[in-house]
């Protein structure tokens, strides 16, 4: 798992970043399914409650286009895996 974490590309990291993937010490969710699939979510430091609620995450390529979100929250059963839960606004 750790060699699969290290190929992957982190949501938020420039297109022209040279190493788009986890970075040492950080706390990361897979982003499954909708359209930021097979991203990493750094979740460094969020609060119980934040990685309990999960998040809307800003995107241009979803449903709503430029300005819209994705709403991604824990698996239940893996919460290391985030499912998508559709796109919003």
């Amino acid at each position: 798992m750790d060699e699969l974490m290290r190929q992957r590309r982190v949501y938020g990291a420039d297109h022209d970043d040279p190493d788009p993937g986890p970075r040492p010490g950080h706390v990361y969710r897979e982003l499954v399914g909708g359209p930021l699939d097979g991203l990493l979510l750094d979740v460094t430091g969020w609060t119980d409650r934040a990685l309990r609620e999960g998040a809307a995450l800003n995107t241009e390529i979803g449903r709503f286009g430029p300005g819209g979100r994705a709403e991604y929250g824990p698996r239940d059963g893996d919460p290391d895996r985030w499912d998508w839960r559709g796109d919003t606004l």
